[in-house]
């Protein structure tokens, strides 16, 4: 049996660990999850993969509005469907695949989607530190160098694994607040670009293929797909009662309504500078194009944006961590993604030549990785509609082999089988920098739909496979009636 903590549900401080949480601690409300996901899209990131679908895939502004909505619909979407799963059986994602893998096979797409969760959070650290180089730069004139790199990427690390280990209701309520200034604040530079662009030039440019649209949407929807697995961390509080259409309703419009308009901006700047696609860094070309009494208060708010993004994603990566094994408070496990980060950071910016080609490469990958998962969780989570099949939040803290969740081993093996053939036929289709897939020439591959071939094959597989079945957890009576059965066969 694990032993994690429990918790008082009104404390400030979050020290529930993965066990599932009780009925009556469920006070949660389903809006509640709006301002989680505005500030989960809360990052300049979108700004310039709104650029690169202009200059790289060449689309004009209505091409991005549509790749824009599609991908926040179709990535968020599933991030609200599966999020379901969380008021099922009030556990953390990592938590409930358990029932989906078995308690022995959730190690190994857990650990995938741990180490794929490293390169999120390395990623988002990096930015939040050039952000903050931008504003000093900016304000007081500083320019970067290796120490003051060093030094703003610790303390942007070191802010998140605070914020992110104070837990749920903390972050609540800077996710709320920081939706009300960076929405503000996204509005000026709205309504300023409006006023100063060159609009004849912005609708003039020619429209793109739409090989290069649908593979933007699967650029796009990359980052919103690393969320599915963390969706039931967010909704675990919810009673049963809530509405799962409400659900996914708020998921979505929470997402949308920062990421469209963001990649519709940074699709608009990019024909004023083209060059920010390609930048050094993902920040400072705002310092360029926007004046400074906008600028640095717009990345001031993005900085506190970014930074929630991490502690979600850090809140989350506790779950799995706890889930893998390691014997620590959620808060304290978190510490593990602290270090990992910081230490990926410094590589990223210091070592690294280009910003954005580590981006969107981590991004193919992530978004295959994860939909390995999804495909399989989502056949699994469907099997379970049905309140009888739901999950048994005792077998899911018992990793023994009287489990309910053991299956042959400790492993679902159609779930495994599944899995696994959808991952390697993924990267197969897959093209990046580092590698191209043998299938990587097919329609599929050129079109970037590694991802979502992915998510249809690993479905498809565990839906044709036999429906696994549970485990009966043995009980006294049957534990002692086998040990007479087997007493009387030696005899």
């Amino acid at each position: 049996m694990d032993n994690l903590s429990t918790v008082d549900a009104d404390g400030a401080i979050e020290t529930r660990g993965i066990e599932p949480v009780p009925d009556h601690e469920r006070g949660g409300r389903v809006r509640e999850l709006f301002p989680t996901w505005v500030a989960a899209n809360i990052s300049v990131l979108l700004l310039t993969m709104g650029a690169a679908l202009v200059v790289f895939n060449h689309l004009n502004f209505w091409q991005v509005l549509v790749v824009a909505a599609c991908a926040a619909l179709v990535s968020f979407g599933l991030v609200g469907v599966l999020s379901v799963s969380g008021k099922w059986g009030g556990a953390p994602g990592a938590t409930l695949s358990r029932a989906t893998f078995g308690v022995r096979g959730n190690l190994f797409p857990g650990a995938i989607l741990w180490i794929a969760r490293f390169g999120w959070e390395t990623i988002n650290a990096v930015t939040g530190a050039y952000a903050v180089l931008t504003v000093l730069d900016l304000v007081f004139g500083v320019k970067s160098n290796t120490a003051l790199i060093v030094v703003t990427l610790f303390a942007f690390v070191a802010c998140t694994f605070l914020v992110s280990g104070m837990g749920r209701k903390a972050l609540n309520v800077c996710n709320t607040w920081s939706t009300y200034l960076f929405g503000i604040f996204s509005v000026l530079v709205l309504g300023y670009l409006i006023a100063t662009m060159r609009w004849s030039e912005v609708f003039a440019k020619p429209a793109g293929t739409t090989a290069m649209m649908i593979a933007g949407v699967g650029t796009i929807a990359a980052g919103g797909i690393s969320w599915v697995p963390t969706g039931p961390d967010f909704a675990r509080y919810l009673p049963h009662a809530a509405s799962g259409r409400k659900i996914v309703g708020v998921t979505v419009s929470g997402a949308g309504i920062v990421m469209v308009p963001m990649v519709l901006m940074g699709a608009v700047m990019a024909v004023a500078s083209p060059g920010l696609a390609d930048a050094a860094d993902p920040v400072s070309f705002l310092g360029d194009l926007l004046p400074t009494w906008l600028a640095v208060p717009y990345l001031l708010t993005a900085i506190v944006g970014m930074l929630l993004i991490n502690s979600l994603s850090m809140y989350s990566a506790g779950f799995t961590a706890q889930t893998m094994g390691v014997r620590l408070p959620r808060a304290l496990a978190v510490s593990i993604n602290a270090v990992i980060s910081l230490v990926g950071g410094l590589l990223l910016m210091l070592v690294a030549k280009s910003f954005l080609g580590s981006f969107i490469t981590f991004l193919i990958l992530l978004a295959v990785s994860f939909s390995a998962w999804i495909g399989v969780y989502a056949v699994d989570m469907y099997r379970r509609r049905s309140r009888a099949v739901r999950y048994d939040p005792a077998a899911l803290m018992d990793t023994s082999r009287n489990s309910r969740y053991w299956y042959v081993g400790g492993f679902c093996w159609q779930a495994m089988v599944s899995w696994v053939l959808a991952l390697l036929i993924g990267l197969a289709f897959t093209k990046c920098d580092w590698f191209a897939g043998p299938l990587s020439g097919t329609p599929v591959g050129r079109y970037g739909l590694a991802w979502a071939a992915t998510i249809v094959i690993s479905g498809v597989i565990m839906a044709v496979l036999p429906t696994p079945r549970e485990n009966t957890p043995a009980t006294p009576e049957t534990e002692r009636t086998e040990r007479t059965e087997r007493a009387a066969a030696t005899v």
